[in-house]
């Protein structure tokens, strides 16, 4: 088998470039990596996907339905499906999170907002995957398995294990109650790009599914790498409650509508902890685990104040307060 380099030299050069570097344009949670391609005054970006672990006719579908509705997608130039490459249009380096301050975060967020949004009223997402009961339960499996497991080395009596199936179970309801649409599923700071015009650019969308209503909302308000003042959160989720009403989303009260956000946010950030784990100890990525403390604290906040969540409450100051992860 080629050297997938090789392969890639052969199809560039089959497009016709010959006299251009390539450089690692950014670092992906999974086993797609992405260069930069510049040929002259030009600049473009590889998507490297092998077809075994990633195939790309995902990312071309919602790439297409983002771009249909009016959204800044990458413009597929060229594909070779193949081997798992796309040639993609450059939107640069300035990702949210390298932008995001005090004096940005307004516009930003607004721009942020207002895009989720459209995604969600104009986007047709019933023929994407369902997330269903068994991809939540499958992601929630990843803090037991790769962060108590594998990473922390903690196995669970038959107690704190019935606390953590509770756990599970009211989050699946949670996240079944709530009206259906277009997810994004990693709506956050490093996947959207800043734009002067037509703000933001969406990257990372691939594994897009029909699910519930808060779980970009939640992705992007309580994001895993970096944290905003409660009371602004608060703000903002009101906010998009009433676009989100206005627009015939939901019909339900505010608080129902805070609620379906807070443990939506838990079950995204038992996955997140687990993929930060996964990515360690499986692909020796371990930058990610200075998020894990944020994450952390976001479970904590809301396993306070809910009753579903109060065996997590009782999971994490029984098992990681005494550990570096969190500070008690």
């Amino acid at each position: 088998m080629l050297d997938r380099s090789i392969l890639l030299s052969q199809w560039l050069e089959q497009l016709g470039y010959r006299d251009y570097r390539l450089t690692a344009a950014s670092e992906d949670a999974s086993f797609r990596s992405y260069l930069r391609l510049e040929c002259g005054a030009d600049s473009f970006v590889v998507m490297d996907a092998p077809p075994q672990q990633e195939p790309c006719d995902q990312f071309i579908a919602v790439a297409n339905k983002l771009r249909g509705a009016g959204l800044n997608a990458p413009e597929i130039i060229a594909s070779n499906l193949a081997d798992g490459f796309l040639l993609l249009t450059d939107f640069g380096s300035d990702d949210y999170l390298s932008q995001l301050d005090s004096q940005t975060e307004g516009p930003l967020y607004t721009d942020a907002l207002a895009a989720l949004l459209k995604m969600q009223t104009g986007i047709d997402a019933r023929d994407l995957p369902d997330y269903d009961e068994a991809l939540l339960q499958r992601e929630m499996d990843l803090f037991h398995d790769w962060f108590l497991g594998k990473l922390l080395g903690v196995e669970l009596d038959s107690s704190q294990q019935e606390s953590w199936q509770d756990v599970k179970q009211a989050l699946v309801e949670n996240a079944l109650t709530q009206p259906r649409v277009f997810v994004h599923r990693d709506y956050h700071s490093r996947n959207l790009m800043k734009f002067e015009r037509d703000n933001p650019g969406i990257l990372d969308f691939q594994d897009a599914v029909h699910g519930p209503v808060t779980y970009d909302l939640a992705s992007l308000l309580r994001d895993c790498y970096i944290a905003w003042p409660a009371a602004r959160v608060d703000q903002l989720v009101l906010d998009y409650y009433q676009s989100a009403l206005a627009n015939g989303l939901v019909d339900v009260d505010a608080a129902q509508f805070r609620r379906w956000f807070d443990l939506m946010g838990a079950q995204r950030h038992l996955k997140a902890v687990g993929i930060f784990s996964r990515l360690k100890i499986r692909d020796g990525k371990s930058g990610y685990l200075e998020d894990i403390p944020r994450t952390l604290g976001y479970l904590r906040q809301v396993s306070a104040d809910e009753a579903p969540m109060a065996g997590l409450s009782v999971l994490i100051e029984q098992l990681l307060c005494s550990r570096v992860w969190l500070r008690c």
